[in-house]
């Protein structure tokens, strides 16, 4: 989904310079990532360390979305699509005549931009109505965005969130096989991401104590199921974005 800072790596400048200039090369000339990170904050994973690790992966991909021009959302969201508030939306530019004129700008652009979002935040969960959680309907929101920014971005749809909808679909109850998930997956509507690539991340991540890893084996099928019926073009689902990227 994105190149990730590796452990040390970014420790010093220097090492942040070099991390800088891989993924660089791995960004794609002919579509500039379009990032759309969704934070779930319903109330089963709401605890003051999910939310900084939430935060942490955030700026990790500011700062992926920044080293290759592209456009970045941040989003939160509970109960359904229209309780959701918009944090940032703008498109990252780096200005320079050099690659390494524009990434020593880095730093300052994610910070800034950090800034932004962190302010932002705790208005936006103060605001929003509802503690369901409608994680699916995620998906038509940002397949609405895609749409309104154009065709010359790839979608990098994020979710981040502990898996554990509550609207529409109960998947608190007992866990799900392989079979029951992919069928759960079909009954749920989901619009066209095609060639996009979504993550969702921190399944099971809950406030208490975690649930069996039964449970959380039938989350990842769900949400895998679930993305392959948009026919996106890259899909996974994880109990942790940080490992999943490095």
């Amino acid at each position: 989904m994105a190149t990730m800072t590796a452990c040390g790596v970014g420790s010093t400048p220097h090492g942040e310079l070099a991390q800088d200039k891989r993924t660089l090369k791995s960004c794609s000339p002919s579509a500039p990532p379009a990032a759309d990170i969704h934070l779930d904050l319903s109330g089963s994973s709401n605890s003051k360390s999910i939310a900084e690790e939430r935060l942490a992966t955030v700026e990790e991909i500011v700062r992926t979305t920044a080293i290759c021009s592209g456009r970045l959302r941040v989003v939160v969201f509970s109960s359904s699509s229209a309780a959701a508030t918009t944090l940032f939306d703008e498109p990252l530019v780096l200005r320079g005549a050099t690659d390494n004129a524009r990434l020593k700008r880095v730093p300052t652009v994610v910070d800034d931009v950090m800034t932004k979002i962190r302010a932002a935040y705790e208005p936006a969960v103060a605001g929003l109505k509802g503690k369901g959680s409608d994680i699916s309907s995620q998906y038509r929101l940002a397949g609405e965005w895609a749409n309104q920014v154009g065709g010359g971005y790839q979608l990098r749809l994020v979710i981040l969130t502990d898996g554990f909808q509550t609207v529409g679909v109960d998947l608190y109850k007992a866990p799900l096989t392989g079979q029951k998930a992919a069928a759960l997956a079909a009954r749920t509507t989901v619009p066209k991401l095609t060639g996009a690539s979504v993550t969702v991340a921190g399944l099971g991540r809950v406030a208490g104590s975690p649930p069996p890893s039964t449970v959380v084996e039938g989350l990842v099928a769900f949400y895998d199921a679930l993305c392959k019926k948009s026919s996106a073009a890259n899909c996974l689902s994880v109990t942790d974005y940080a490992a999943a990227g490095r």
